[in-house]
């Protein structure tokens, strides 16, 4: 008996995908929600599981092949009842565990009388396990000919004071090159010759050659349609300004551990511009508004798209109703989140529905950018590195941290008054956050 591997939904609008990697073999032995084969869509990657305990038959979509919700991916030959012995080899479905070491720890007599288990499993990082063989360091006041020393200073007897000049200003390994000098002594000449060395090619052009050709994943191509439409379609336009981080950043410190010890979770400041855009928003309807048709639809409610990146491409989740919820909600849904992107264990429905985006390219060390717009929104906000600059306040020069913020907006439907005062909205809210709990 057979029995059929379907495509299954893919979420709202997605109506195809590509087969990525068959996990499993042809005839080898699967088990019932065991994931068999990862499609890749527009958006996420998406497990494809067993519909029940057998063999993988026949797979009837190659890698690399773009299939339709429902079509057939493939069949499972489900044992029948005669062959229940051959189930019984059957395993259950466990997933991989993380390569780690164990080391099993048995307690001692005094011990046996806790209640607790008598064998613990002690995960050990391998760069911490113990080298018996390595014998310690010993401090001596001899001298070996046979310890190798890169420095010039560790070999200054087989240096001419020319070549130990050199050689230190340059910080070469004089081991490599050979002294052409009586008695083996290096000469400036022999290190103006390790100078003129070629350097290597990259490991990269070792490896794979000059150029390499692969073929774009699903999901970069419709990043790059998305931002190429925002461009196309879009009125964009930038506007600027600063922030100085420095109450943000001490009431952060102070509060950090009792905020962690609460709620199991770190402060960050990202809870920070979501709840000061979300102010903002509110007083700028447009910002959180979109163009469909010849018709501006204004959202009452606020979802903020966050912009994560992971090996993959740049996925941007949607933290739901954020002006509902509390730092410590949007810090746990923000880590939540960017973990399950980085994972790719990030779903369609993560990715749905956001009204407004806030990328932070200062987590990369940017100091100022322009960002695009994420379709269908009319506005993102950019967060950049926080650098110590001086300014000027109360007629007195002060070091501060400052953040320069980049709005991205379209000016079909955002004037450029709005743009800025929402950006002023945001500014005052970071640099006096106690109007971000009195919702002023």
């Amino acid at each position: 008996m057979s029995q059929k591997i379907i495509v299954p939904t893919l979420g709202e609008s997605v109506t195809e995908a590509t087969v990525a990697k068959w996990l499993k073999s042809q005839g080898e032995k699967v088990v019932s929600d065991e994931p068999i084969v990862e499609l890749e869509t527009d958006k996420v990657n998406v497990e494809v599981p067993s519909p029940s305990n057998g063999t993988l038959e026949k797979i009837s979509v190659n890698e690399g092949e773009t299939v339709n919700v429902g079509s057939l991916l493939g069949t499972i030959s489900v044992s029948s009842l005669k062959n229940k012995e051959s189930d019984k080899d059957i395993k259950s479905y466990k997933p991989p565990l993380k390569k780690e070491k164990t080391e099993k720890i048995r307690q001692t007599s005094k011990e046996k009388t806790q209640p607790k288990e008598t064998i613990q499993d002690v995960l050990i990082l391998e760069d911490e396990l113990p080298n018996e063989e390595q014998e310690p360091l010993k401090l001596t006041d001899t001298f070996s000919e046979k310890e190798n020393y890169n420095s010039p200073e560790k070999i200054e007897k087989s240096l001419s004071p020319a070549a130990r000049k050199m050689a230190k200003e340059a910080r070469l390994d004089i081991n490599k090159i050979s002294g052409t000098g009586k008695n083996g002594l290096v000469l400036k000449e022999d290190v103006m010759s390790l100078m003129g060395v070629k350097p290597q090619p990259s490991e990269r052009r070792i490896k794979f050659g000059p150029e390499e050709r692969i073929k774009m994943t699903r999901l970069r191509q419709t990043i790059a349609k998305r931002l190429k439409e925002a461009q196309e379609n879009a009125a964009m336009l930038t506007t600027f300004n600063e922030v100085d981080m420095h109450e943000v950043i001490n009431m952060r410190n102070n509060y950090k551990e009792e905020f962690q010890k609460k709620y199991l979770v770190k402060l960050g400041f990202m809870s920070f511009f979501v709840k000061a855009c979300v102010l903002a928003l509110k007083n700028y309807p447009s910002i959180n508004a979109e163009i469909q048709g010849d018709e501006i639809v204004y959202k009452n409610y606020y979802n903020t798209s966050i912009a994560v990146g992971t090996e993959r491409g740049l996925v941007v989740p949607v933290l739901k109703n954020s002006d509902q919820m509390s730092f410590a909600e949007i810090e746990k849904n923000i880590s939540m989140l960017s973990n399950k992107a980085r994972e790719g264990k990030i779903t369609i429905e993560d990715l749905q529905g956001g009204t407004f985006t806030i990328t932070n390219g200062g987590i990369y060390g940017s100091m100022l950018s322009t960002p695009i717009l994420n379709p269908p929104q009319s506005a993102v906000l950019g967060m950049h590195n926080i650098i110590k600059r001086p300014v000027v306040i109360d007629g007195n020069v002060i070091i501060r941290p400052i953040m320069y913020l980049a709005l991205s907006y379209d000016h079909r439907i955002i004037d450029g008054k709005e743009a800025v005062s929402f950006l002023k909205i945001v500014k005052e809210s970071l640099e006096q956050p106690k109007r971000l709990f009195l919702n002023l």
